[in-house]
């Protein structure tokens, strides 16, 4: 009976001491509110798409006109922006009016562009199809331009396939691109903007959102798939 009563009070005393021990236990410091397995698989309902399932979405049609948008869609040009900020405008936006910058922007500092890989893959997928392929961007038109050679050169087009940069220009309240969408009759549009998308829509072609970059010196950035627009996967680079 000695024996029980030594054995209950040694388990009596490792629970007492454990309990003690948690008590005491460090905690650190709450700084956020944290996630939860569950938390982590609620995701926006964006009809996210591949290139591969872009191509086989194609299968069986016949040759088409397609168009990209260039800046955050084919090309990270936020380098040239932001050099032309800081030499015409730093305390504004107002050198995106100004003609020197776009003469330089499209003359000089893509030179300083990056070739998005979405851009080469894209590219690549529809003249492989033997898709016409369309450029048509936002920026002012210039005396002179080096887009077109530089795009030519990054996403590897051959000379022959090559047309030349559209450019449409940026007039507030006015959608530029849909004049030029309308005139090559494409089927497809690519771009990075809202007003890319809206431009789609407004002919009923199949717009493609591809994913701004989060250091792109255009902000903010937009919501890709709040149209229910399809969305390539990956594209922000």
């Amino acid at each position: 009976m000695r024996k029980v009563t030594l054995a209950f009070s040694a388990i009596v005393l490792a629970l007492s001491l454990n309990s003690m021990a948690q008590a005491k236990m460090f905690m650190p410091e709450q700084v956020d509110s944290g996630v939860t397995a569950a938390g982590l698989a609620q995701r926006q309902a964006v009809h996210w798409v591949s290139v591969g399932q872009i191509e086989r979405s194609l299968k069986d049609q016949p040759a088409m006109a397609v168009g990209f948008d260039i800046d955050d869609t084919v090309l990270f040009s936020s380098p040239g922006f932001y050099r032309g900020k800081l030499e015409y405008s730093p305390n504004d936006n107002s050198y995106l009016k100004n003609p020197a910058f776009w003469q330089k922007m499209n003359n000089e500092w893509d030179k300083f562009s990056l070739p998005k890989q979405v851009g080469i893959d894209l590219v690549q997928m529809h003249l492989k199809r033997g898709d016409d392929i369309y450029f048509i961007t936002g920026r002012a038109k210039t005396k002179t331009e080096a887009v077109t050679q530089y795009l030519q050169e990054a996403l590897h087009i051959p000379a022959d396939k090559m047309n030349a940069v559209i450019f449409a220009g940026d007039e507030p309240g006015k959608n530029n691109k849909v004049s030029w969408m309308k005139e090559h009759q494409l089927k497809i549009y690519y771009g990075d903007a809202d007003t890319d998308i809206a431009a789609a829509r407004e002919l009923n072609i199949r717009g493609i959102r591809i994913l701004r970059a989060s250091n792109s010196s255009y902000q903010p950035l937009p919501r890709a798939g709040q149209f229910g627009e399809e969305v390539v996967i990956n594209s922000e680079y």
